[in-house]
């Protein structure tokens, strides 16, 4: 008998990938239909979703990255408590701060906030507020504001890009708000519920129900619990003069060495205090002097450092004007010897910025108008850029120190144009 043979036999239906597409989109069509008439409210949100993605990147709106509110000075203890959190954190430059948050600082802590439309608040030590505002988006004016639970705010504005946005401050039931180019400080008294704003440059507005009050600079509006609020004007704050912002002062011995203070005189002005801190933000006098007579004083007793100096003016009656801006200066130590090499070869303005280039010591350290210089090449070659100047005429010092402890010191004169 022959073998028998089995066969099979197979059958199969050719399918396109276009077809696979059309049985697809049909199903989803299908699923869509059916959302919509069981889920109207589902179906609404996920329409919503879809849209806001797909829109998202037309420009129209500003990223939150670049709406939030940041930390950009930081000095001890300050905390955070965001508002969907019931915790406080160390608040760090990596935190944002949005609509609703908390920020507090303590007895010996101070953080400056800046908006991302170049405003600014400085919290200052045993300070509780709460962002109030902050609403951001493209070439439309802007809105930011924050509530002085307790304790003191110092507010800066810039020149908005905006025309109409706006800049506030909240203490109690009253509300002042700054005009572009303004600068005010701001503060409440925990126990009286009492509040204050003195407006050091530019104008203000301070509102309470129907009250209203301007400011411009040099005065201060009193804001009581009850009563109407009073306006007076207050002392200007001295201007600085010696030691000029950013030099380096070399001495032999910086710890028996008297440095000279001077500033301008002001008007009604019955003494001074100068106040001189290791940080820019104050948390940390080292040395305080009262002076009551004459625009001056001889301070000694520092080692050899960065400081900072300010000088407020006090009147007859005891009332203080606002701080002065914050001078900085170098003490260094003078070495054994100096016998050091330090040359400025070049100088060349970029912007208001000034370019310097020189040659120094291998392994020698240079401070440029009061900055150190952080890349010096191994045959002692530099390249440093200072920070923005004014316009006029600056004397730019360097000063070196090297490895023997030899010191040299070095000068150019600049002219910054307007």
């Amino acid at each position: 008998m022959p073998p028998k043979i089995h066969r099979v036999e197979v059958e199969w239906h050719a399918v396109t990938y276009k077809t696979l597409i059309v049985y697809a989109s049909l199903v989803a069509a299908i699923v869509t239909a059916g959302t919509f008439i069981v889920f109207p409210s589902t179906y609404a949100a996920l329409t919503r979703k879809i849209s806001g993605a797909i829109t998202s990147g037309d420009g129209g709106d500003t990223p939150a990255s670049q709406t939030q509110a940041k930390f950009v000075n930081l000095d001890g203890r300050v905390q955070v408590k965001k508002v969907n959190s019931v915790q406080w954190v160390d608040a760090d430059y990596r935190t944002a701060l949005d609509k609703g948050d908390l920020v507090q600082t303590g007895t010996d802590g101070v953080a400056r906030v800046t908006f991302a439309d170049g405003t600014a608040y400085v919290v200052k030590p045993g300070t509780l507020i709460t962002v109030e505002e902050n609403s951001m988006a493209s070439n439309k004016p802007t809105s930011v504001a924050v509530r002085i639970n307790t304790g003191a705010v110092d507010l800066s504005t810039p020149n908005w890009a905006s025309a109409g946005s706006k800049a506030a401050v909240s203490v109690e039931d009253a509300k002042a708000e700054l005009r572009p180019n303004s600068r005010a400080a701001v503060k409440t008294d925990k126990d009286t519920k009492e509040s204050e704003i003195v407006v050091s440059n530019g104008s203000a507005q301070v509102q309470r129900g129907q009250e209203q009050v301007e400011l411009t600079q040099y005065q201060r509006a009193n804001i009581p619990t009850s009563g109407s609020i009073s306006k007076s004007d207050v002392l200007a704050p001295p201007e600085l003069l010696q030691p000029i912002n950013l030099t380096p002062i070399i001495a032999e011995n910086p710890k028996t060495t008297a440095v000279h203070f001077e500033w301008k005189a002001v008007p009604d002005a019955a003494s001074y205090t100068v106040r001189i801190s290791t940080t820019s933000m104050f948390t940390k006098i080292v040395k305080e002097a009262k002076v009551t007579s004459g625009t001056s004083v001889e301070i000694s007793g520092l080692d050899p450092g960065d400081y900072f100096w300010t000088v407020t003016a006090v009147s007859a009656k005891k009332l203080s004007s606002d701080v002065s801006e914050p001078y900085k200066f170098t003490l260094v130590a003078q070495g054994k010897t100096q016998d050091m090499l330090l040359e400025i070869q070049s100088t060349q303005l970029v912007g208001h910025a000034v370019e310097i280039t020189g040659r120094t010591e291998p392994g020698a350290a240079l401070i440029i108008n009061g900055q150190a210089v952080p890349n010096i090449a191994k045959d002692g070659t530099f390249r440093h850029f200072t920070e923005p100047l004014l316009p006029g005429e600056h004397t730019i010092v360097v000063i070196g120190q090297n490895r023997r402890g030899g010191t040299n010191q070095a000068q150019v004169s600049v002219v910054v144009p307007k």
